[in-house]
């Protein structure tokens, strides 16, 4: 079934629009098919979060934002998943924070990287890195290591949705600041993370983008602040939480 093809009334229709867009990159050579099991596993703790955004989340993707826009070298890393799940959304907070888009894959060949450069631009991103990677990150045995030296291996924070948690624990070795969006609260992904956001990837990164084109008109002040106020602790506890008492909507 496609995208188009769900009808709106139909009690599950988020979920069943959401598999529809990975079987479509799967399709389109953008995602991995292990992608599709990723995409489950994630789906069954958005069931016990009651697939809604907590309070917790919605301040995590608003400190996100002002992160982003106080970086000076901010970088999104974008898989396969999140250009599947959510192409238009990940352009808008890098157009609205002067983010880098940068391919990481850990499934990785020149074909799916080009392919998701190209269905990034087709939602309206200017520039797409991933393809030099000249530099290495410490610590990781598979392709994700390799990165671009005028991308993560320069960044001060990078947005990781969907992120393997080696990687995140590596970039975090290195010194980078992180924003992880993970269902999971208890991942090493959501452990490695600055700002964890404990979310559904199609419901985080538009909430991002929105918070972004907000917050760009406060000063650089309120934005610390904001950042500075921020319990990680608080967030990852909260989303574990929900999700052990696992009351479904």
């Amino acid at each position: 079934m496609t995208d188009e093809a769900i009808p709106p009334s139909h009690p599950r229709y988020d979920s069943l629009r959401t598999r529809a867009r990975i079987e479509a990159g799967v399709d389109a050579g953008i995602t991995a098919r292990g992608g599709l099991i990723a995409q489950g596993r994630g789906e069954a703790f958005d069931y016990l979060l009651g697939e809604q955004t907590l309070p917790t989340a919605a301040t995590a993707a608003r400190v996100a934002a002002a992160m982003l826009l106080e970086a000076e070298h901010p970088v999104i890393s974008v898989n396969g998943n999140v250009a599947a799940l959510v192409p238009d959304a990940t352009v808008a907070v890098a157009s609205a924070t002067d983010a880098m888009l940068e391919v990481n894959l850990f499934h990785a060949s020149e074909e799916r990287r080009e392919s998701i450069a190209a269905h990034l631009q087709e939602h309206g991103a200017d520039e797409v890195g991933g393809f030099d990677r000249d530099a290495q990150i410490g610590g990781i045995d598979h392709a994700r290591a390799r990165v671009d030296t005028a991308g993560i291996g320069a960044a001060d924070v990078v947005l990781i949705p969907l992120e393997d948690g080696d990687r995140a624990a590596a970039l975090a070795a290195a010194g980078k600041r992180e924003i992880v969006i993970d269902l999971n609260p208890l991942s090493r992904s959501m452990t490695a993370a600055t700002v964890p956001i404990a979310d559904n990837v199609t419901r985080a990164m538009p909430a991002i983008a929105a918070a972004a084109e907000d917050l760009r008109t406060e000063d650089s002040r309120s934005r610390t602040a904001l950042i500075a106020g921020f319990d990680a602790d608080a967030a990852r506890a909260a989303a574990e939480s929900a999700i052990r008492a696992g009351v479904l909507s």
